[in-house]
């Protein structure tokens, strides 16, 4: 289980400190498909990254008694002085996972080839996202944390990627952030609102939704 309790985020500006997440409490059980609905700037890509551990709340607690996956096709956590095949050898080791198992299937699924041997920092934003996906699939999670709809590179591979995802681990967890409620209604089974930086629950999506254009 994935457990929040009264989290808050505050980050310091210019004009003082802001206040993104206010006192927000979830539970992710083994399996829950949860959405998280926010327009832009609501707070979702925060909560994510502090879900992730990439961020720590300013107050409050996250507990985490599964594996939890980075956001999928988030690149920031590669060294981008080091070779494609040194990050996915780097990010193996930080996570227990087999770098000779993980290799292969990185290697066919991002579709890179050659540049798989050049420093990150020559890649494309799309090229970044390709193979953070392509990681994120060979290091297998419980839970996978997922930033607003994965569109990684042209549609063939975006499919390739939905297809990896979504069909072959249905029975993970996800949590899903969005601002639109295609995806979540798609997915997920469990619905959130996050607005002034609390967040709601809601019985189904529909609810969710409806709350959520009413706001």
């Amino acid at each position: 289980m994935i457990q929040l309790d009264q989290v808050v985020k505050r980050y310091r500006t210019r004009a003082g400190r802001h206040t993104v997440l206010d006192g927000v409490s979830l539970s992710v059980s083994k399996g829950d498909k949860i959405g998280i609905l926010g327009r832009n700037g609501a707070g979702k890509s925060t909560l994510i990254r502090l879900i992730s551990g990439a961020e720590l709340p300013t107050r409050g607690t996250i507990v985490r008694g599964m594996s939890v996956s980075w956001p999928l096709a988030f690149g920031g956590a590669f060294q981008g002085s080091l070779t494609g095949i040194d990050n996915v050898r780097f990010i193996c080791r930080v996570y227990d996972s087999n770098f000779k198992d993980a290799l292969p299937f990185v290697e066919d699924f991002c579709e890179l080839g050659k540049f798989l041997k050049e420093p990150v920092k020559t890649y494309s934003s799309g090229m970044r996202a390709r193979l953070a996906f392509a990681i994120s699939m060979a290091i297998e999670f419980d839970c996978f944390l997922i930033d607003e709809v994965i569109s990684v590179g042209d549609t063939r591979f975006h499919e390739k990627c939905r297809h990896e995802l979504f069909d072959k681990r249905r029975d993970r967890s996800m949590i899903i952030v969005s601002h639109e409620a295609r995806n979540i209604r798609e997915h997920c089974s469990r619905a959130c609102v996050l607005t002034d930086g609390q967040l709601r629950e809601f019985a189904d999506v529909d609810t969710a939704y409806a709350h959520y254009q009413a706001a």
